[in-house]
């Protein structure tokens, strides 16, 4: 059988309360425990003393019979001065997955293929404008020659 020190959860809908419990680990965990060792009200302020609650001799008998406890319910042991519980360090938590890391890169590629297009199109107008200068000129001293032998026409 093995035990665990774990939360039990109590309490209305959105107004969690927590027993620490230990228990039969194939218990469900709001079912059956072998005894409650403390309470945990989240709802209470941080430095309030009755948000967690501990029996602490309850507490080091079980975990000298072989209790294992949940990562929360460790948290409270640590704080409590019981048992020591290792800091852990992950250093990969803040970077994103590998889906997202593709996707960047494809959306990092697609952004500089677009600034280099629009590079392009902005170079290209500045020299076709001085080559369509002169033909644009043309056309419209031709274009009044022609509404004037239109209207001749009409006339």
């Amino acid at each position: 059988m093995a035990i665990a020190l774990r939360l039990s959860r109590g309490g209305a809908k959105k107004r969690p309360y927590y027993r620490i419990v230990a228990a039969d680990s194939r218990y469900p965990r709001d079912g059956r425990y072998l005894e409650q060792i403390g309470t945990y009200n989240p709802l209470l302020a941080k430095d309030d003393e009755k948000r967690v609650q501990l029996n602490e001799d309850r507490a080091k008998y079980w975990l000298g019979v072989g209790a294992q406890p949940s990562d929360r319910v460790a948290r409270f042991l640590d704080a409590a001065g019981i048992r020591e519980r290792a800091a852990r360090n992950n250093p990969n938590k803040a970077e994103p997955g590998e889906k997202a890391k593709e996707r960047a890169e494809e959306k990092a590629a697609k952004e500089a293929e677009a600034a280099e297009a629009l590079k392009a199109a902005q170079e290209a107008p500045a020299e076709e404008e001085k080559t369509e200068e002169a033909p644009a000129e043309e056309a419209a001293a031709e274009a009044p020659a022609e509404d004037a032998g239109e209207e001749k026409a009409e006339g």
